[in-house]
C-alpha cells in the first residue's frame, strides 16, 4: 500500500497532499472573505456616516433620509428709486377749526413813531420854506438897496454936470417941482454961476439904506464942493414910482 503522502509515479502529490492543499485554499478563501467583508462593512459605515451628516431622522419609520438642499435664489438687482420733488399741497381747513386770528392793528407806540416822523418832516419842510423866503427876501432887499444907491449916485452926477432932464426923471414931489420950474436957459445960467463958485453939494458915500415896501431912506456923507474937508451926514427920502426909485426930498445946505 502506498503512502498517501508520497507522490505518485507521475510526480503529482498524493491524496494527503490534496487535502492539505484544499484546506489551505479554504483557509485563504475565508481570510479573503473576512477581509473583503470587513472592507465592505467599513465602506458602508463611512457612507452611512456621510449620509447622516446631510439627513435628519424621520419621525415615522426611523430611517435616515437624505434631504436635498435647494439652490440659493439668484440675487435680484433693484433699480434705485427716482426722487420726485415734493410739490406743495394745499390742505383744506377742517370743519369747525378756528379761523386764523386777524392781523392786529398798529399799536399806539407804532402810531406814535409815525406821528413823530411826520412832525419831523413837517418841521424840516417849514424850515426849508422859511429859509427860502428869507433868502429870497434878503436877495430882493439887497436888490432894492442897490437900486436906491444907484439912484442917489445918478442924482449926484446930474447935479455936478447940470443934467436937467435926468434930475427931472429921478425926482418926485417938491424936489421935482423945483427942477420943472426952471426952463433950460435959466437953468444953464444958474448952474454956470453955482459951478463957478462951487456951491453945489457932493455925495462922498452912501452909508446906509433902509427899504420899507415902496419907501426908502438913505444916510449919506456929503460935503460942499468948495470945502471938501468939511463933511456931514445927511439923508435922502425916496419912493418907488413908475417902476423905479425916485428922490422925493433931497438934503439941502
Amino acid at each position: 500500500m502506498s503512502n498517501p503522502s508520497e507522490p505518485d509515479d507521475a510526480g503529482r502529490p498524493g491524496r494527503a497532499d490534496d487535502q492539505t492543499e484544499q484546506m489551505r485554499v479554504d483557509a485563504e478563501s475565508e481570510a479573503t472573505t473576512e477581509i473583503i467583508g470587513s472592507a465592505t462593512a467599513m465602506t458602508e459605515a463611512a457612507q452611512q456616516h456621510d449620509e447622516r451628516r446631510f439627513t435628519a431622522p424621520s419621525g415615522f419609520d426611523g430611517a435616515t433620509q437624505k434631504i436635498d438642499t435647494p439652490p440659493d435664489p439668484e440675487t435680484e438687482v433693484f433699480a434705485p428709486p427716482t426722487a420726485k420733488a415734493a410739490a406743495p399741497q394745499m390742505i383744506p381747513p377742517r370743519e369747525g377749526a378756528p379761523s386764523p386770528p386777524a392781523p392786529e392793528a398798529p399799536s399806539r407806540r407804532s402810531w406814535g413813531w409815525v406821528i413823530a416822523v411826520l412832525l419831523v418832516i413837517a418841521a424840516l419842510v417849514a424850515i426849508a420854506i422859511l429859509g427860502t423866503v428869507l433868502l429870497t427876501r434878503n436877495s430882493t432887499a439887497s436888490s432894492q438897496e442897490d437900486k436906491v444907491r444907484a439912484t442917489i449916485e445918478n442924482f449926484d452926477a446930474a447935479v455936478q454936470s447940470g443934467d436937467l432932464a435926468t434930475l427931472r426923471s429921478i425926482t418926485c414931489g417938491s424936489t421935482r417941482d423945483n427942477y420943472v420950474n426952471y426952463d433950460q436957459q435959466a437953468w444953464d445960467e444958474t448952474h454956470a454961476r453955482v459951478a463957478a463958485a462951487k456951491q453945489y453939494p457932493v455925495v462922498s458915500s452912501v452909508d446906509q439904506v433902509v427899504v420899507h415896501d415902496d419907501h426908502a431912506e438913505a444916510n449919506v456923507t456929503t460935503f460942499m464942493a468948495f470945502a471938501p474937508q468939511t463933511r456931514s451926514t445927511r439923508s435922502f427920502d425916496l419912493q418907488f414910482r413908475d417902476d423905479q426909485w425916485k428922490i422925493c426930498q433931497a438934503p439941502t445946505g
